[in-house]
Order: C-alpha cells, then sequence, then structure tokens
C-alpha cells in the first residue's frame, strides 16, 4: 500500500460528521501508528449548508456521492449514510468494484446485503469492515473473526441496542414514563431525533443478532422470519413490578444453534438483578459468546452516540492501513453454508403476563383456566385492585410453555369485555 492514502466519507449525520473531524485532528497519531498518511479528499451528504457539529471543506463536498469515483481517486471509503438499499448500497458496491477499501458502521446494510458485498470485496480483493455495525466500540466482532478463531461458538447473546437500554434503565431509576425518558434520549443524541423506531422496535438489534449469528457459526446471513419484539409497550408498572419480583426487564438479541438450526430472536427479557446481563445499564452494550473450549466470554462497552461508533471506525481503518485485506465474514465466502431455521414455535420460556381488567367476581379464574386449557400453569400471582376506577392489575409468572402455547392463548383474551386491553407478555430468561 501507498504512503499517502486518499480517504471519502459519505454521509454526515451525527456519526459520519464525528468521524470526519476524528479523521482530521487524529492524522498524526495514524501516521506514527501505520507509517501512512491520510488526506480526505471527498465528503457527501444531501445538504451542504445543514447546521452540523463540525465544520466540512465545502471544496471537497459532492451533493452526488456516485461523482465522487469519477472525479477523485479514492483508496478508503467510509459509507454512512444508514440505509439497506438505496444509494448506501450503490455507494458500496460502486466502491468495491473500483477496488476501494470500504468501512461502514451499517448493520441495516451488511445484515441484508452482506453475503453479496462481501463476496464483491473478495473477487476484487479490497477490504469490507463493519466492526461498527455491532455493539458501537466493542471490538465484538474482530473478537469473533481473529481472538476466537478456534473456538466452536454455540451461542451469542446480549444487550445490543444502548438506545433501548438507556431508555428501560432510565425508566427504572427516574420512575418516569416510556414517552418522556424517550425525549430525554433523544436530546441526549443517543436517539434519533426524527425517528427512533428502529431502536425501539427491535430492528436494529435484530440485525446486528443475524451479523454476529453469520460471524460466530460460519455462515451464510439468515433470511428467514424470526421473533422479533421491541420495547413500544413496556410501561413503567412492568418496570416497577420487575422490580418487586427481584428482576430487571432488558431487549435481548439472542443467537444460538439448536439441534444443529439457527435460532435467532430479539425480545423484552425479565432478567435477574443477581445475573451480570441485569447489571448492564445505561447506553452499555454487553455481548456473552458461549463456546468450546474457550467457555463463557464477556465484552461490554457503551454501544450508542458517534464516540463509540467512530472509536471502531477508525480500528478498522489502522487494520486496513497496516495491509491486512481480510475475508469480510472471517473465512472465504464459499466456506459459508447456509442453515435450517429452528422452529420459533418450539421456543421455551417461563412468562410475565400482566392483564388489566374489570375487578369483578370470576375474573381471575376466567383467566387461569384459560392459561390451563393451553398447557400454562401459575407459578405465582400478584392482584393489585384499583378500587377508585373498579379496576384491578393481574400479574401472573408461569412455568415454562412454549411459543405455540402462548400465542394461542392471549389471542384468546382480545374478546373478553372484563380484559381492558391485550395482556402484556414479557418472557422470562433465565
Amino acid at each position: 500500500m501507498k504512503n499517502i492514502i486518499n480517504i471519502a466519507v459519505v454521509g454526515l449525520g451525527q456519526v459520519g460528521i464525528y468521524l470526519l473531524n476524528e479523521l482530521n485532528t487524529k492524522k498524526k497519531d495514524i501516521e506514527l501508528k501505520t507509517g501512512k498518511k491520510i488526506n480526505v479528499v471527498a465528503v457527501s451528504a444531501r445538504s451542504i449548508s445543514k447546521k452540523r457539529r463540525f465544520k466540512i471543506n465545502k471544496k471537497i463536498f459532492f451533493k452526488n456521492p456516485l461523482e465522487i469515483f469519477n472525479k477523485t481517486k479514492v483508496d478508503i471509503l467510509f459509507e454512512a449514510i444508514g440505509m439497506s438499499d438505496g444509494i448506501s448500497k450503490k455507494v458500496v458496491e460502486t466502491a468495491l468494484k473500483n477496488k476501494i477499501h470500504v468501512i461502514t458502521p451499517n448493520k441495516a446494510l451488511i445484515s441484508k446485503h452482506g453475503d453479496y458485498l462481501g463476496k464483491l470485496a473478495e473477487d476484487n480483493n479490497v477490504n469490507l469492515e463493519f466492526e461498527a455495525s455491532v455493539a458501537g466500540g466493542i471490538p465484538i466482532l474482530r473478537t469473533i473473526k481473529e481472538g476466537l478463531s478456534t473456538n466452536k461458538i454455540s451461542k451469542v447473546y446480549g444487550i445490543l441496542n444502548g438506545t433501548s437500554n438507556y431508555i428501560l434503565s432510565e425508566m427504572r431509576n427516574s420512575k418516569d414514563s416510556f414517552s418522556n425518558v424517550l425525549k430525554k434520549a433523544q436530546k441526549l443524541g443517543y436517539a434519533e431525533p426524527g425517528n427512533p423506531k428502529l431502536d425501539l422496535n427491535g430492528f436494529d438489534a435484530f440485525a446486528k443478532v443475524r451479523i454476529l449469528s453469520a460471524l460466530a457459526f460460519n455462515t451464510k446471513i439468515s433470511k428467514h422470519k424470526c421473533l422479533m419484539e421491541g420495547i413500544e409497550k413496556i410501561e413503567l408498572k412492568d418496570i416497577e413490578i420487575a422490580n418487586q419480583l427481584n428482576s430487571r426487564i432488558k431487549l435481548l438479541g439472542i443467537s444460538e444453534i439448536i439441534n444443529n438450526q439457527l435460532f435467532e430472536t430479539v425480545h423484552p427479557c425479565l432478567v435477574s438483578k443477581n445475573s451480570y446481563i441485569g447489571n448492564v445499564g445505561g447506553v452499555m452494550n454487553a455481548v456473552i459468546l458461549e463456546g468450546k473450549p474457550v467457555g463463557e466470554s464477556i465484552l461490554q462497552g457503551e454501544g450508542a452516540g458517534p464516540g463509540p461508533t467512530s472509536s471502531s471506525l477508525l480500528s478498522d481503518l489502522l487494520s486496513i492501513l497496516s495491509g491486512n485485506v481480510k475475508k469480510p465474514f472471517g473465512i472465504p465466502g464459499s466456506k459459508r453454508k447456509s442453515i435450517k431455521c429452528y422452529n420459533v414455535n418450539n421456543y421455551v420460556n417461563s412468562l410475565y403476563l400482566r392483564f388489566e381488567v374489570k375487578d369483578k367476581p370470576g375474573v381471575l379464574s376466567t383467566i387461569t383456566n384459560r392459561l390451563a386449557k393451553y398447557k400454562i400453569s401459575v407459578k405465582r400471582l400478584i392482584q393489585t385492585p384499583d378500587k377508585k376506577n373498579n379496576k384491578a392489575t393481574i400479574v401472573i409468572i408461569t412455568h415454562k410453555t412454549n411459543e405455540l402455547n402462548s400465542k394461542n392463548c392471549l389471542s384468546v383474551f382480545k374478546k373478553d369485555k372484563n380484559i381492558l386491553k391485550y395482556p402484556t407478555l414479557i418472557r422470562i430468561y433465565n
């Protein structure tokens, strides 16, 4: 690799503009560590006049990022637009075909098109690096690809979305509502100010699960429809009841091999206050790997915000500047196999069920009888009357049951006039 490296940054949102500033201020450090000088020769965004945290050099600005390839010589391109398709895919695809190394934090793009883009990188003998796409500043992907490369990993799980973890932690600490805490997260830059939906509905964490699965198990990226739930339905009441049960609510991403089949899911869980994962608060992420011969490995760090993300992006840059051309998923794409999907109906958990009901005789027995009909047995019951409004909250902790039973059972309660809203279900993770 030559000594002077030309860099383009495409996408100047929170992450892109922070990264651009880091590239400009850390030139000497990068040269000291790699022996290479870097020059940012092109930047691109939809608007040049938008107010940004750091200044940009308007002389190297391109409104259309595809023009960069025709007008400037680029060696490494950072893609920070964040779309799964459209211009994000086109920019990365074009760069790889032009033998330009690509670094991206775009988990939506990699989880959808990673196999195709990875093959393009291999065919053109360049790097496609995406460490920042999973768990912010935690070097989890490099740990799997390099540090644990001789291990047989059977399970990866943890807290993969710092925004959701901050909201659940702050609701517990401040005893404030979901909507108020979300606004606070947006002000702090932990949640998108416009549309934070992908952080809240589980999609962001699920895209990361798919990337982790492909790396941990040496498989193609799964395209199966799987169980995905977010935190939008969690109320302060659930946080407080969980506390009474010596538990906390966490959004977990889980990927494991069960009977040689791949099981991937994202959903809120009740976890013990005494567990490691139960004590990971704020914007922190934590990833736990189980494998042989290493046993259990835990990595923890900040997972939300431009700082941790830029840290991983720069780590990828230093790897490329050191002259390492690597397979994007650790092994050649031709060696990565497709894998069957585990039937989610067989997924087994104890359940936390919260019912808001009219306070009248017979309602509780109706609920427990219906649960019994679907082979769901009660382990613990908490009933809190609201005499003033003639209502009651009933919380039931069940013994273990499978996903099919719980899904079929809860659908029955939609038609009951004594049950005031659809029951809240949170799985209990042991």
